[in-house]
């Protein structure tokens, strides 16, 4: 079997186990007890490869809870961020998951456990509430504690069966597992799982334009991290470049916050390189004290309203004050913009994926366009194809910022052609090959007719243009209509016009005898 054949293979006993397991329950309300199931396995797994180091005269299961020395618990959460007894790994659990009748609320307790272990360390806030939607008493498992028990019991013994052995690609195994599970999540939620996964194939792009030309960054960050799929790929992308300070993010959404900090885990980033803050990053903004971050890659809700000029102290908020005015209260896509640029240091670059209606619109989004322009902040525009997100078919835009730009020109991309995505039943898709020739294009800066232009700064703050960002109003798009040749259609048509000439007198002729 290939190694792509083994990974469909995964992923067909992960989708399997996800659907038939969950029976009559919503598979967007499900999702929880897979991913908590599956990052339950991963941790305690990590967790007693750390604890045997090794050592095959070891098995860290077969030891009792009591005889664990307090100094071995304390190294332990110092280094790993959490502590987990013999009892509590998910191995001891599944085992005896079919007899347990008490097995949904030892689960909650053995998770409290575990969450409980990081208190008073320095990794409390990235382990505290890690656990808090894997709700074992829910109704949604069953309406008897019989009923629940059957169903985590079969979610618990699915997961186990799954080929994650823990060898040199352990983090990749694990971690694919998940995002695959997002992201097919993500894919049959509709626009509810846009709002919280970037497909892998646009994740990739964006990451890889965040870091062009960059061989150490002090740190990556996401204002609007969803489940982390952005940051992700940039540590993927980052594994040849040097992440002094780790990754960093921001997301409203509790649970989706919570399916971040585990997607970290899962990626193998330990608790020490990674910061992922619950709030609203508009109003209530976190790591002003880490900034400025080499690296931003965000695809932040799109037009989503906010607060805006209803509170006046916002127009004096260090990241939207050099502006000179606030995003639209219904539109809040450049504050998303303007928080990015404030965070980005001298020498990094922001790719942020926008709605296309902020690239041309007036009012208030011109004025935040003009001041982008006029300070030279806008490095290149690239309009994607369009059904390449979940829940939406729009073709978006990614802005590039970046503060050390060599010269004042705007680079505009038109990646709609279909050389740029394959056309998939359900989405549009781009693959390796695609997306370097974007990345090729970027780094390149030079004009191929109708897909690259890099446009002076004379002309886009012109009166006839205004500051007008869209890239179909710099790349001029090929005419795809039939080319006609006039003197070859003329000629034509003197023929036709004489065949019918011809005809009406050979009419006219036969009319005549007749009616002679």
């Amino acid at each position: 079997m290939t190694g792509q054949q083994e990974r469909d293979e995964l992923h067909r006993q992960i989708w399997a186990i996800a659907n038939d397991v969950r029976g009559a329950v919503d598979g967007w309300d499900f999702k929880q007890f897979v991913l908590g199931a599956l990052f339950y396995r991963f941790i305690s797994e990590n967790f007693t490869n750390y604890i045997e180091a090794g050592d095959d005269s070891v098995n860290y299961a077969s030891i009792s809870d009591a005889d664990i020395p307090d100094e071995v618990v304390i190294d332990a959460v110092k280094t790993k961020g959490y502590f987990i007894y013999p009892s509590q790994l998910f191995s001891t659990v599944v085992a005896a998951a079919n007899t347990n009748e008490s097995l949904n609320t030892d689960l909650a307790a053995i998770f409290t456990a575990i969450e409980a272990s990081a208190s008073g360390y320095p990794s409390e806030e990235d382990i505290k509430g890690l656990f808090a939607d894997f709700d074992t008493t829910s109704n949604r498992l069953g309406n008897t504690v019989k009923d629940k028990n059957k169903r985590l019991g079969d979610v618990l013994k699915g997961v186990a069966g799954l080929p994650l052995d823990f060898d040199d690609t352990e983090e990749d195994m694990f971690g694919h597992a998940y995002e695959f599970l997002i992201s097919n999540y993500a894919a049959n939620a509709g626009k509810s799982g846009g709002e919280f996964f970037t497909p892998t194939h646009v994740s990739k792009l964006i990451a890889q334009i965040a870091m062009h030309g960059q061989t150490t960054v002090n740190k990556i960050y996401d204002p609007a991290c969803g489940s982390g799929s952005l940051l992700l790929q940039a540590q993927d992308h980052f594994k040849n470049h040097v992440v002094e300070d780790g990754f960093f993010g921001q997301e409203i959404n509790h649970t989706t916050y919570n399916l971040a900090r585990m997607n970290m885990f899962l990626h193998n980033i330990n608790y020490d390189k990674f910061n992922i803050q619950l709030g609203n990053t508009l109003i209530d903004p976190h790591f002003g004290d880490d900034k400025p971050f080499d690296a931003i890659v965000s695809n932040p809700p799109y037009s989503v309203k906010w607060v805006g000029a209803d509170d006046p102290t916002l127009i004096n908020d260090e990241r939207f004050a050099p502006a000179g005015v606030l995003a639209p209260k219904s539109k809040a896509d450049f504050a998303f913009v303007l928080h990015a640029l404030s965070y980005l240091s001298a020498k990094g670059r922001a790719a942020i994926v926008c709605f296309p209606g902020i690239f041309y619109r007036g009012g208030a989004e011109q004025k935040i366009r003009k001041y982008l322009v006029d300070n030279n902040y806008v490095e290149t525009v690239i309009a994607l194809a369009p059904n390449l997100f979940y829940g939406t078919t729009i073709a978006v835009t990614i802005l590039v910022l970046a503060k050390n730009k060599t010269d004042t020109a705007v680079q505009f991309i038109d990646a709609t052609g279909e050389q740029f995505f394959d056309k998939k039943t359900n989405n549009n898709v781009m693959d390796a090959d695609h997306i370097k020739a974007i990345i090729d294009l970027f780094d390149s800066k030079e004009n191929v007719a109708h897909v690259a232009e890099t446009v002076p700064y004379e002309r886009i703050s012109s009166d006839a243009n205004n500051y007008n960002l869209s890239v179909s109003a710099y790349v001029e798009p090929k005419d795809t209509r039939e080319a006609i040749n006039i003197t070859e259609l003329n000629a034509e048509l003197v023929t036709t016009v004489a065949n019918i000439n011809k005809l009406r007198s050979d009419i006219d002729a036969i009319v005549a005898e007749i009616e002679a």
